[in-house]
């Protein structure tokens, strides 16, 4: 059984983030989720809309995530995967070389570091801007 392993923030979760867990799906047998905290979220994003608990339950309603681990390090370590048991660990194809080295360095040093398609047209930062859009109208 390959255990894939993803990590997001998940917020206003939509049909990216759903295309996203069943394309990274499509590489194993069991599909494994980190949810960033909002404390983390905060320190190289922005403060999510949705609570952690909020955005693990979204997650966890998904037909493609098979577990949801709350509290997922920015960085993935050798000890993260170690401890869960990770496989294979999948990120979007949308990083830039800086983020995929400060996050992903040891998945992509063991060699267990795959991307999928991002999906075009759609993100929460998008939506956000929507809804302010509408709310000045």
């Amino acid at each position: 059984m390959t255990v894939v392993y993803v990590d997001m923030v998940a917020d206003l979760f939509h049909f990216g983030h759903a295309n996203f867990l069943r394309a990274a799906r499509e590489h194993g047998d069991y599909l494994k989720v980190g949810i960033h905290s909002d404390e983390v979220v905060r320190g190289y994003k922005r403060k999510p809309i949705l609570t952690m608990e909020e955005r693990i339950g979204a997650v966890e309603s998904c037909r493609y995530a098979d577990e949801v681990l709350p509290n997922a390090p920015l960085s993935v370590s050798k000890e993260w995967i170690t401890t869960h048991g990770i496989d294979l660990v999948v990120h979007g194809d949308d990083f830039n070389e800086e983020l995929l080295d400060l996050c992903y360095k040891d998945p992509v040093e063991m060699g267990i570091f795959r991307t999928v398609t991002y999906t075009p047209g759609i993100s929460t930062t998008d939506i956000i801007a929507r809804c302010k859009a509408v709310a000045l109208e």
